[in-house]
């Protein structure tokens, strides 16, 4: 069966529609992103409005993430150059 010059064999209309889902998908997760992000924001300001250092707090929840060795390498690095300019 020949596929008539101006319509889009069977495959492409497929790949189109798997298309629009990948896309659709990913614009579903962008606006969770932003609204989780909106919540995240809103913690910082609660947290904030009681009295936090909420640049602090970042620093926690950076350092969280991270292995002990590798906070603790950083530290040791910080602590000789903190030494070397006659600040510790």
């Amino acid at each position: 069966m020949d596929q008539p010059d101006n319509t889009p064999p069977d495959s492409y209309r497929v790949t189109a529609d798997e298309l629009r889902q990948f896309i659709e998908r990913f614009e579903r997760l962008e606006a969770e992103k932003k609204d989780i992000a909106d919540q995240q924001k809103e913690v910082m300001a609660e947290a904030k409005g009681r009295g936090y250092d909420t640049k602090v707090m970042r620093k926690v929840i950076a350092l969280r993430k991270r292995e002990p060795d590798d906070i603790a390498e950083e530290e040791a690095v910080l602590d000789m150059y903190k030494s070397a300019l006659g600040m510790g």
